[in-house]
């Protein structure tokens, strides 16, 4: 009799140990677990350690806690002014209520992935790619927001959302890199002339003190043989000022010299009337009548129609300026018939 007690006894608590084995439970530091009780929903959430369950009653669900990286894949869209961009994103989101997480959705992380997929094409399609590509920050909350309302029923919270890359057409990126090359030269252009106004003015503030002490001159041109000397050159061009001859001249005579007298300008002569012009002696005679051109004398070559110099010797035809002596023709003769026809 107390055999079979013992026995009976030793079964039971076999038993219980069966029962207890089977009904505890261990949760994780970042895991919350969920009792479903023949289906519903039983008491609180179980905190991390230790825990026991009824077997083959409850059924125990357990849920991390810990912040999920979930990338949300490139999504392609039509930005504001109509450029066409390719952006992908990383969502960063946490499980504050293992409960509602469980319940609420069938599966948490794919519908947070729907829902971050769905609100990067509305952010694309609001925006222009300028905002796209310097005000990041900005759409980043913006798309925190539109994605964190819906996930609060979830028992799902939003930690962050970052854009990460925006691919855009290679003709736009020709374009935009135009586009910043003609900006980098405008500057660097504005940049030079304001240098240029600059050692201008500062180059007139020197002139007038040298304009002052012109030994400051000599000073500037000796700095300058130094300067170029420095380099061990075979040939030295060196440029000499105008006012550095002025300088040793005024250094040579001890006074300031004299700016020369402005030269007295005759006043035009007017040619006399043409009444009271003479023939001064010395002057050519005029032109004989019959208008044979005589030569000057020192040449004394006779023309084809007569003496031509002046002195009465005859020429080929006579003397033209002989009176009562005219030639039978004015057109010349040539050799042969003046060997033929004597002269008169």
């Amino acid at each position: 009799m107390v055999e079979a007690i013992i026995a009976a006894i030793a079964v039971a608590g076999s038993a219980g140990l069966v029962y207890v084995a089977a009904g505890a439970r261990v949760v994780k530091q970042y895991e919350r677990g969920v009792i479903l009780r023949l289906g519903r929903l039983a008491g609180e959430v179980r905190p991390p350690g230790f825990t026991m369950i009824v077997p083959f009653v409850d059924r125990l669900r357990k849920v991390n806690i810990q912040i999920v990286t979930l990338p949300i894949p490139a999504q392609e869209g039509i930005t504001r002014d109509n450029v066409t961009v390719r952006v992908d994103a990383v969502v960063y989101f946490k499980v504050v209520n293992a409960a509602d997480a469980l319940i609420q959705v069938e599966d948490y992380r794919f519908a947070v992935s729907q829902m971050a997929q769905t609100s990067l094409r509305s952010i694309i399609g609001k925006s222009d790619l300028d905002d796209l590509l310097s005000n990041r920050e900005k759409l980043n909350q913006g798309l925190e927001l539109m994605i964190d309302s819906p996930a609060i029923g979830w028992g799902v919270q939003i930690d962050r959302v970052e854009i990460k890359d925006v691919s855009l057409p290679e003709t736009m990126k020709r374009s935009m890199a135009r586009q910043a090359e003609a900006d980098r030269e405008r500057r660097a252009r504005i940049i030079n002339a304001d240098a240029e106004l600059q050692a201008s003015k500062k180059l007139a503030q020197a002139a007038e003190v040298m304009s002052e002490q012109p030994a400051a001159l000599q000073l500037r041109l000796l700095q300058t043989v130094v300067a170029v000397a420095a380099e061990k050159n075979s040939t030295l061009v060196l440029p000499f000022p105008v006012e550095l001859l002025r300088f040793l001249e005024r250094a040579q005579s001890g006074q300031a010299p004299v700016a020369p007298e402005p030269r007295a300008q005759r006043p035009p002569e007017t040619p006399p009337p043409p009444d009271e012009q003479q023939v001064t002696e010395g002057t050519e005679p005029p032109a004989p009548a019959n208008g044979a051109a005589r030569l000057p004398e020192c040449l004394g070559v006779p023309d084809a129609f007569g003496d031509t110099d002046g002195l009465g010797i005859p020429g080929a035809f006579g003397d033209l300026d002989a009176p009562g002596r005219l030639p039978e023709s004015r057109e010349p003769k040539a050799p042969d018939e003046l060997r033929e026809k004597p002269l008169d």
